[in-house]
């Protein structure tokens, strides 16, 4: 009789692997390891686009759309969600890349119409999930070696993606529902490749999320920006000088103006801002690329300087910076914000005066709104 260790035959190549046996002997390249990756994976990716959605229309909303202004924190959740959990699936991404590259070299390549119809969806749902997260992370890095708009691409392309996915998992979801309710013979190793993909995953989520939950700063050794850093200890995306604004802001002849659809207009000085009441609220900042610091602020409530000029209780009101140019000069404020009792235009933060790059010699803080609409160096009021 034949030592077992003879009879010992390596297994034949899974279904990910038919019509190319030999070339690739992993047991981890089977349908069953596929499945799974690709069950968690489309999870992260409906959340990534559904928080990613709620950001847009922050920012852009129709023009049906209100946003409300509570809960305070609602951005700063669901903006964390987007980027860390974005962030934390990329472990996902390239391991289900690798289990299934080998179908890239099945052969013949087309079997059939529907086969080739197949392999196109798969190709454009692979290309727009990498477009989607090696963008993303240059964005979150700060580091745009792309020349188109980030913003607009992301958008657009997050539409592609979901759509490819959502015909795809109507196209699989037969046969990685059989193949995941199977039990396996071997699963040890299978088990333990999951296991180290959810590791890497709970790895990156857990060295950025300090970005944005201020206790486990210490944590965020992946993070572009920390708790703790910068001015006044909030961090800065864009600088004075970066600006080009800091001789108008240092300027003592600075006036804030209301103008518009008003009762009558109103222009104030840095000193007549301060001599009517002031209030504190504390509010975060909360960035598009997924960090938020909450800070106190001290200053005006936006409504009652918006009500020395007579204003209508269903006025719309843009804010207007001294920045000459940029998406992000201006911001729109809808009632619901305005006449909430938190938004203020700040004067101070964390008990001193305002610093430069936080937007001095005032600037806008309301709860409930992205970062990038937290305008800076306010000069203006324009109600419609």
């Amino acid at each position: 009789m034949r030592p077992a260790l003879d009879r010992y035959r390596p297994p034949a190549p899974t279904a990910v692997l038919r019509g190319i046996p030999g070339r690739f002997t992993s047991r981890l390249h089977d349908e069953r390891v596929a499945s799974w990756l690709g069950i968690a994976l489309g999870v992260s990716v409906l959340v990534s686009f559904g928080t990613g959605l709620v950001s847009h229309f922050m920012q852009q909303p129709a023009g049906w759309m209100l946003w409300p202004s509570r809960p305070v924190n609602l951005y700063r959740v669901t903006q964390g969600v987007h980027v860390i959990g974005g962030l934390a699936t990329v472990p996902l991404l390239l391991a289900k890349l690798w289990t299934v590259y080998p179908r890239l070299w099945q052969w013949p390549p087309v079997r059939s119409l529907v086969h080739g119809a197949q392999r196109l969806l798969v190709f454009v749902l692979v290309g727009a999930a990498l477009f989607q997260f090696v963008t993303g992370v240059l964005n979150v890095a700060y580091w745009y070696a792309f020349r188109f708009y980030f913003t607009t691409a992301h958008y657009w392309t997050a539409y592609i993606l979901v759509g490819a996915l959502v015909i795809h998992i109507a196209d699989q979801w037969a046969k990685a529902r059989r193949t995941v309710m199977t039990r396996p013979q071997d699963g040890v190793g299978r088990r333990g490749f999951l296991l180290t993909v959810a590791g890497a995953s709970g790895v990156v989520a857990l060295t950025t999320v300090g970005e944005a939950v201020t206790p486990l700063a210490p944590l965020a050794v992946l993070a572009p920006r920390r708790p703790g850093t910068g001015p006044q200890d909030v961090p800065v995306n864009k600088s004075a000088a970066a600006t080009g604004v800091t001789a108008q802001a240092r300027d003592p002849r600075w006036r804030l103006t209301v103008t518009g659809r008003v009762a009558r207009e109103v222009t104030l000085s840095l000193a007549d801002l301060r001599a009517l009441p002031q209030h504190t609220a504390r509010l975060p900042i909360s960035c598009v690329e997924g960090w938020s610091v909450e800070a106190s602020w001290r200053g005006v409530r936006l409504r009652d300087v918006l009500r020395l000029a007579g204003v209508d209780d269903d006025a719309q009101v843009r804010v207007e910076s001294l920045e000459r140019q940029g998406l992000y000069r201006t911001s729109q404020v809808a009632p619901p914000h305005w006449h909430d009792p938190l938004t203020l235009l700040a004067l101070g933060m964390n008990g001193a005066p305002l610093a430069l790059d936080h937007g001095y010699p005032c600037r806008l803080i309301a709860p409930n709104r992205p970062g990038v609409m937290q305008t800076k160096w306010v000069q203006g009021l324009v109600v419609s």
